[in-house]
């Protein structure tokens, strides 16, 4: 079957814009026509090839969904594969980060839901704006260096933000 492109497979040009709500929609769609109970049926090989294919297709959607590995996914499509932990070269950003977590810690401390919740929104807007500064850039070769920052960059504010959320329940219990 080989890999074909996560783009590919739900119709769309590799782009970093997408619209999430048509990607959602053509994922469903794509999922019932190769859900395995369709093949419940089918001879052993036609199961397994569902299995793959809904596996893959999970798989796709999963990363093209989440802007930090569309990102990714787009440089990876675009010029060699990209180590996954790398020192980051990023002065500006690893000052930012440690200020970032010294905050976060000061909100869990103080158990401060309403603080979280400003923290949350802050965080949706860097992210938002890394987003936008990363879709100008990432097919421009000459820029690919700005690109693979842009691109760490997001994956520590998802990182970030996962944290945030698993705060947030601990300190609704």
């Amino acid at each position: 079957m080989g890999n074909p492109c996560h783009f590919a497979l739900f119709d769309l040009q590799p782009s970093f814009r997408l619209d999430l709500d048509q990607l959602a929609a053509r994922y469903r769609e794509l999922a019932r026509q190769v859900h395995p109970d369709r093949f419940a049926d089918a001879g052993e090989r036609e199961r397994r090839l569902a299995l793959e294919r809904s596996a893959c297709l999970n798989e796709a959607y999963q990363i093209l969904k989440t802007p930090s590995q569309r990102a990714r996914y787009l440089l990876a499509m675009r010029g060699p594969e990209l180590p996954l932990e790398v020192t980051v070269q990023d002065p500006d950003f690893l000052l930012q980060q440690m200020q970032l977590r010294e905050e976060l810690e000061e909100l869990q401390d103080d158990a401060d839901l309403a603080g979280v919740a400003a923290f949350k929104r802050r965080l949706k807007t860097a992210q938002e704006a890394l987003n936008e500064r990363f879709a100008a850039c990432w097919d421009d070769d000459a820029r690919r260096e700005e690109a693979e920052r842009l691109m760490r960059r997001m994956q520590f504010l998802d990182k970030l933000s996962h944290e945030v959320r698993q705060l947030e329940e601990r300190l609704d219990d």
